[in-house]
């Protein structure tokens, strides 16, 4: 039916009309051929063995690297937003106050007029509470608050079930997908009780004289920009030098109250909780920490966050000397838009006027 055979039938018809075994000549023809011709390496045979193993070897490229700058535009975007809504809310604070200060004054005199018809009750818990209260500072009263904040967060991380969230939203690290929240929560979060202590301890001994130069309204916008000022320093830092890690703590905020008491008040005598009999200047003081906070950071030493420290300080010699002018003192426009708006704007509705006086 076919009109050839095939090579093969072929042969093996000649070999057995010459007498010679098919197995011999086909074992003597595999010798011949050994060994067998290599394949060209750019050959597509060879190409399916390595493509399992490929994808393992190559360096997995992630779209958004830690070290990548990049990924520090939204932290600076929220460092600025941030600290224009702290300093604006503070103006308004302020405002509101002032516009309540007259009422204030009337319900204190009605309040000592219904004391004294009152009969006193000894051991009273509440007035031992207002009495306390009463004699404190306006700094101490204001950095109470602060004080609380720290204590309830501490307390939140000896809870089991909410480490996972404490480390996601109260630590500051850069290589985090989490990164613009836990820059002002970490502020206020203390793993160690010795660094929550100590941390409180120095806001509560500068909160006086900071409060009184400041304000409390203006106070508490420098102190809430500077816990993120701090951590955009420390996302800086880290990111420049590829030594990633979770930050925490008030120490970058607290260096911004020191720095700017210190720069307020040069000559003002500063000492030593541990060491009382050695007194040094306030600038001196500053001075020392900043150099030791940049040795740190060029040293690369890892105990405290150093870049944190040294932002906060410099953020607070940038905000005596240029950023209350700058800022603090321009808000006027401002209040007498929220003014105007809160007044309904019509032409009777004032100058904005009680928004101009306060701390300077």
């Amino acid at each position: 039916m076919f009109s050839g055979a095939p090579r093969g039938e072929a042969a093996s018809s000649s070999d057995a009309a010459s007498g010679k075994s098919p197995r011999n000549l086909n074992l003597r023809r595999w010798r011949r051929s050994w060994p067998p011709p290599k394949l060209p390496e750019s050959s597509e045979a060879v190409a399916p063995r390595r493509t399992p193993v490929a994808p393992l070897l190559a360096p997995q490229a992630s779209p958004a690297s830690p070290r990548a700058f990049s990924r520090l535009v939204r932290p600076l975007i929220f460092t600025v937003g941030f600290t224009g809504c702290s300093f604006g809310a503070a103006a308004i604070w302020q405002y509101e106050s002032l516009k309540s200060r007259v009422q204030t004054y009337f319900d204190e005199l009605r309040a000592d007029w219904l004391e004294k018809l009152r009969p006193q009750k000894r051991g009273d818990v509440r007035k031992e509470i207002n009495q306390w209260w009463n004699s404190l500072s306006e700094g101490q009263r204001t950095v109470t608050g602060i004080i609380t904040a720290n204590v309830v967060v501490f307390l939140c991380w000896r809870v089991p079930s909410l480490q996972r969230s404490m480390i996601k939203y109260f630590t500051a690290n850069p290589a985090s997908k989490t990164l613009c929240s836990p820059m002002l929560l970490s502020t206020f979060s203390h793993f160690s009780f010795l660094h929550m202590a100590a941390n409180m301890y120095v806001l509560w001994s500068f909160s006086s004289s900071a409060v009184s130069m400041l304000g409390r309204e203006q106070f508490m916008a420098v102190y809430l920009s500077a816990g993120v000022v701090s951590s955009f320093a420390s996302y800086v830092c880290k990111t420049a030098t590829g030594r990633f890690g979770p930050s925490l703590g008030a120490s970058g905020a607290i260096m911004t109250v020191l720095a700017a008491v210190c720069t307020k008040m040069p000559e003002a005598k500063l000492a030593i909780i541990f060491l009382p009999m050695f007194s040094f200047t306030a600038a001196n003081a500053l001075k020392a920490i900043v150099a030791m906070d940049t040795a740190g950071v060029v040293l690369g030493w890892r105990f405290f966050d150093h870049a944190a420290h040294l932002g906060g300080a410099l953020f607070g010699v940038w905000y005596i000397l240029f950023g209350h002018e700058l800022i603090w003192k321009n808000r006027e426009p401002f209040v007498k838009l929220w003014h105007d708006l809160r007044t309904g704007g019509g032409p009777g509705g004032g100058d904005g006027s009680d928004g101009g006086t306060g701390a300077a």
